[in-house]
């Protein structure tokens, strides 16, 4: 007890000591000369400032799982991982094959939503044509319609019940909170269906092989032993991997 108690003591004094450093640090930029500085902690203001660049910095660090939310990587990740334990592969392929997969699955769909980001919202800011502001509502534009395209109208209908927002005229009027959690169930609904489907011919082969060896009186080998080599001979006949990319890019149409 009194060790975890004093491990306990360094952590807090450790995060505390990390606080008031990036706090007080100043981060330089020679080469671009740029330099930024949180100083100034004597004043509300100052304070004010300060937190609200470690806010900045907090969210920037959290925007790619953001962004990964909003796009199709939910539900080609989770199809994937579907597929992987209907094979009964256990850790093949292994985690960062499936992430990567995703990765570029998830960019050759999006590919026609980033480019008409980078067109109406990335150019005009880095050209001084737009501001922020103006670059960021058109950049939820098309992502936006993305959006609205794979998400289902009960789950649409659930969030707008759930926020006060029962009559909705245009699809301009939903806000981008109910329409993300809104699209992340979507998301997860329709992954999981399309690992229903998968696992079907996989869990025929398992009953099968299951009665077989129990009509045989062999019990004490175990199912798997027989069933994943059938598996497996069956998905690279088919040409498995193919026919799950196409459904999974077909999905999006």
């Amino acid at each position: 007890m009194k060790r975890k108690r004093s491990l306990k003591k360094v952590l807090v004094s450790l995060a505390v000591f990390i606080i008031f450093f990036s706090v007080g640090f100043a981060v330089s930029a020679a080469d671009s000369g740029v330099t930024l500085t949180l100083n100034g902690l004597q004043t509300p203001s100052g304070t004010a400032n300060s937190l609200q660049i470690l806010f900045m910095l907090t969210i920037i660090s959290l925007a790619p799982s953001i962004l990964i939310m909003m796009t199709s990587f939910t539900r080609i990740i989770i199809v994937l991982s579907f597929l992987r334990n209907a094979i009964g592969t256990q850790q093949t392929p292994p985690n960062q094959v499936l992430v990567g997969i995703a990765l570029f699955l998830t960019l050759f769909i999006m590919t026609p939503v980033v480019t008409e980001i980078n067109k109406t919202a990335y150019q005009p800011l880095i050209n001084n044509q737009i501001t922020t502001e103006q670059a960021y509502t058109s950049a939820m534009v098309p992502l936006r319609d993305f959006m609205f395209k794979q998400t289902e109208k009960t789950s649409m209908k659930i969030f707008l019940s759930m926020a006060g927002l029962k009559e909705v005229s245009t699809l301009d009027d939903i806000p981008s909170t109910v329409l993300i959690p809104a699209f992340i169930i979507s998301e997860l609904k329709r992954a999981f269906m399309m690992g229903f489907m998968i696992f079907l011919p996989f869990l025929v082969i398992d009953i099968i092989v299951s009665s077989t060896l129990m009509s045989m009186g062999m019990m004490m080998l175990p199912p798997m032993m027989i069933s994943l080599p059938l598996k497996l001979a069956l998905f690279v006949l088919v040409d498995g991997w193919n026919l799950t990319v196409i459904s999974l890019v077909a999905s999006f149409k």
